[in-house]
């Protein structure tokens, strides 16, 4: 078996350019049953962090600014246009168009500093069955200058299309008693804005309600990873640290978010109930 090509970059790709060739290609694409996920992985060495653009997104985010410190959601933030590339290519066998980031972990080993030298390494590791179509499995990898992972992500991106029943627990089987509330948020409708503004994923579905209503939503919607962020903000993270994170609806903007959290668990609901974000933290 030949190994998995690697494409070396030389800088980030802009994610706008990649959102559109991935919209566009998305009418043209067909789940086949032998389909596979490119194998590419693409490494970027010697990544540097900008300092004026980590500033603000620890302020859009509640994170603590200053410090010599990436939070633990940041590497997604930096993995995330290489990760577009691979989505948005031919070979990617999922439609972009409504493609929907349903799960998250993330293993952080130690705390990274905000001024370290880091390769990045972003590959897709497979596709899942699921109830509602399939998912893609999108791994992100850093690693310091001498080579050790110290940070490493997996997200699930699903996409819907008519599927056999696929056996599993649905979400209405999982349900667990409600979290003890512990804040209360308002979401400006610009909150989609302001996030994009600071990671650079412009989305138009979190941007404005002519934009969103193009793609099915009634108004902006606010960004999955800026809500796991702003949960583990607040609820803290230690150095080594295992995240787990699903997202089980939108959050429309402008609205009201209640924080809720009890040991390793929180999770972010509605006024009416409805949970749009459960999780735990773990030591690792």
């Amino acid at each position: 078996m030949t190994s998995a090509p690697t494409v070396r970059l030389a800088s980030l790709p802009a994610l706008a350019p990649l959102l559109a060739r991935g919209v566009l290609l998305s009418p043209f694409k067909r789940l086949r049953p032998d389909a596979v996920p490119p194998r590419t992985r693409l490494v970027l060495p010697g990544l540097r962090v900008d300092l004026a653009r980590l500033a603000a997104y620890e302020r859009v985010c509640g994170f603590p600014t200053g410090a010599d410190a990436l939070p633990v959601t940041y590497p997604h933030v930096l993995g995330f246009p290489a990760a577009m590339r691979l989505m948005s290519g031919r070979d990617f066998p999922l439609p972009l168009l409504g493609l929907v980031h349903t799960s998250l972990r993330i293993t952080r080993h130690r705390t990274l500093t905000a001024t370290g030298d880091y390769e990045l390494t972003v590959y897709v590791e497979g596709l899942i069955p699921h109830r509602r179509g399939t998912e893609a499995t999108v791994v992100t990898e850093l690693r310091t200058a001498g080579g050790a992972v110290v940070w490493e992500s997996r997200s699930t991106y699903l996409a819907r299309h008519r599927t056999a029943d696929v056996p599993g627990p649905r979400p209405e089987e999982s349900r667990t008693d409600p979290l003890p509330a512990v804040a209360e948020w308002r979401l400006a409708a610009d909150a989609g804005r302001r996030y994009g503004a600071a990671s650079g994923d412009r989305n138009p579905i979190h941007l404005h309600p002519l934009t969103a209503r193009l793609f099915g939503f009634p108004r902006a919607i606010a960004h999955g990873m800026w809500t796991v962020a702003r949960c583990l903000a607040e609820h803290g993270t230690p150095d080594a640290v295992v995240v787990r994170a699903d997202f089980r609806a939108p959050v429309l903007l402008p609205g009201t978010v209640t924080y809720a959290a009890e040991g390793p668990r929180f999770e972010l609901r509605a006024p009416d109930g409805r949970v749009h974000l459960t999780g735990d933290v773990r030591r690792a």
